[in-house]
C-alpha cells in the first residue's frame, strides 16, 4: 500500500508540474538486500589472495589479503545490523560447526606457528558466527540464499571470462585458466564454475529458473571449467547433479527428458570423442603421475607417517594453511586429520552425514534436490580438495545445504 502510494503521489505531482518525491525503498526490500551482502562478503572472505599468482591488476599482496580477510569483519556488521534484535534459530548443523570451531582453537594453541594457527581458528570462529546470525533467514520461501550464491558465483565467473578477454596470455598462465583480474587459482575458477553450473541445472529441473537463464548460465560457465582443466570439480557436479535429478525423477517430467537427453549425448560423445575426454582427463600426465594422483599420495603418505603425541592424533596441531613440508594437501580429511585430528575428522563427518541424512529425509522438492547436490559436490570433491574443516567455498556450500533442509513448522523466514 506504501509503495502504491507513493507512485501514486509522483503522478500527480508530475501532472501538476511539481517535482516528484523521492523512490521509497520498503524496508524488506533493505534487509533483503544487506543479508544478500553479507552472504556476497563472505563468498569474498573464502576467495583467498593469492598474490604470487598471475593477475592483472596492481593490487600489493598486502593489500588484497586486507580486503579479504576484512570481508569477514564487514560480513559481521553488515549481518548485525539487519539481525536486530539478535535472533537466531537454533539448528544441529550449527552446534556441531561452534563445536568444531571451538576444537580448532584449542588445538591451534599449541601449533608450531601459533599466531598464524590462532588466527585461522578465531576467523572459524568468527565464520561460524555470522553463519549463526543468519539462521533466521534459512526458511525463505523464496531460496534468497540459494539465489544470492548463485548470483555470485556468476559474478565471479564474469570476471573471469572478462579477464580472459583483457589478458587471454595472463588468464591462461600453464594452459589452465585462472582469474586475471583478482588471482584466482584455476582449480577455484573450476570449482566457482561447476557448482554455479549444479545450482543452474537443479534449478532449472525444479521450474525455479527460466530457460533463458539456465541455458546462457550453462553456456557461459561449462567452457570455463573446461578450460580449467580441473577434473575434480568436473565429477563432483556429474554426481551431484545426477543425485540431485534422481530425487525429482518422478515429480518433473522436464527431469526425465534431461536424463534421456543426457544419457544420448553421454553415449554418442563415448562413441565418438573418447580420445578427446581421455587427453582432456590426463592433461598431459604419464600413467605414474597419474597413478600418484598428481603427487598428492607422497604428501598423504608422509602425513600418516608424521610422528605425534596422544593430544595430536586426538586434537591435531593446529589449523594450518592446508600444506605439508611446503606441499599442498589436497585432501579434506587428510588435511582435517593434520589440523583437527581425530576429534576434527568426527565432528566433519557428523556435519556431512547429519545434512545428508536431514536432505534424504525432506519431501521431494526443490529443497532436497538442491541440498543433495551441494552435499554430494562436496562429499566428491573432499577426496582431493581441503575445506570443510576451515573457512572455504566449501564450508559455505555445505552450510547453504543445511538451510535448506532446516526442519520447522513454518518454511517463510523474517523479510
Amino acid at each position: 500500500m506504501t509503495m502504491l502510494a507513493t507512485r501514486l503521489g509522483n503522478q500527480l505531482t508530475t501532472r501538476l508540474g511539481l517535482r516528484p518525491t523521492r523512490r521509497v525503498v520498503a524496508p524488506d526490500v533493505r534487509r533483503r538486500r544487506r543479508v544478500q551482502l553479507t552472504w556476497a562478503l563472505l563468498v569474498l572472505n573464502v576467495m583467498t589472495f593469492f598474490p604470487g599468482a598471475p593477475h592483472l591488476l596492481p593490487i600489493p599482496g598486502s593489500v588484497g589479503k586486507l580486503i579479504a580477510q576484512g570481508a569477514l569483519v564487514g560480513a559481521l556488521m553488515m549481518v548485525l545490523s539487519v539481525n536486530r534484535p539478535v535472533r537466531v534459530r537454533p539448528s544441529v548443523y550449527i552446534a556441531l560447526l561452534m563445536t568444531l570451531a571451538v576444537e580448532a582453537l584449542l588445538a591451534s594453541i599449541r601449533a608450531e606457528f601459533l599466531l598464524g594457527a590462532l588466527f585461522r581458528a578465531g576467523r572459524l570462529c568468527g565464520f561460524a558466527l555470522v553463519l549463526w546470525l543468519l539462521t533466521p533467514w534459512w526458511t525463505r520461501r523464496d531460496l534468497l540464499l540459494v539465489r544470492t550464491h548463485l548470483m555470485v558465483l556468476w559474478a565471479i565467473v564474469g570476471s573471469v571470462v572478462l579477464g580472459l578477454i583483457v589478458a587471454p596470455g595472463l588468464a591462461m598462465t600453464d594452459d589452465r585458466l585462472g582469474g586475471a583480474l583478482w588471482p584466482i587459482p584455476p582449480t577455484q575458477v573450476g570449482h566457482y564454475a561447476a557448482v554455479a553450473i549444479g545450482l543452474t541445472v537443479v534449478l532449472w529441473m525444479s521450474g525455479l529458473l527460466r530457460r533463458s537463464a539456465a541455458l546462457t548460465s550453462v553456456l557461459v560457465c561449462l567452457p570455463v571449467l573446461l578450460l580449467t582443466h580441473t577434473r575434480t570439480a568436473l565429477v563432483a557436479t556429474v554426481a551431484g547433479v545426477t543425485i540431485a535429478g534422481l530425487s525429482l525423477f518422478t515429480a518433473r517430467t522436464r527431469v526425465r527428458r534431461a536424463f534421456l537427453i543426457g544419457l544420448a549425448v553421454f553415449t554418442l560423445g563415448a562413441l565418438t570423442l573418447s580420445s578427446v575426454v581421455t587427453t582432456w582427463l590426463a592433461r598431459g600426465q604419464d600413467p605414474d603421475e597419474l597413478g600418484a594422483l598428481t603427487g598428492r599420495k607422497a604428501v598423504w603418505d608422509a602425513i600418516l607417517a608424521q610422528p605425534r603425541s596422544t593430544f595430536e592424533t586426538l586434537f591435531g596441531f593446529g589449523l594450518s594453511n592446508k600444506s605439508f613440508n611446503g606441499l599442498p594437501i589436497d585432501s579434506n580429511w587428510l588435511g582435517t586429520y593434520y589440523d583437527v585430528g581425530l576429534v576434527g575428522c568426527a565432528i566433519t563427518v557428523l556435519l556431512v552425514v547429519f545434512v545428508l541424512t536431514a536432505a534424504w529425509f525432506r519431501p521431494q522438492g526443490p529443497h532436497r534436490a538442491l541440498a543433495l547436490f551441494l552435499v554430494a559436490y562436496c562429499v566428491v570433491a573432499s577426496f582431493t580438495e581441503s575445506g570443510l574443516s576451515e573457512a572455504s567455498p566449501y564450508l559455505l556450500e555445505l552450510t547453504l545445504a543445511a538451510s535448506l533442509v532446516y526442519s520447522t513448522s513454518t518454511r517463510e523466514g523474517p523479510r
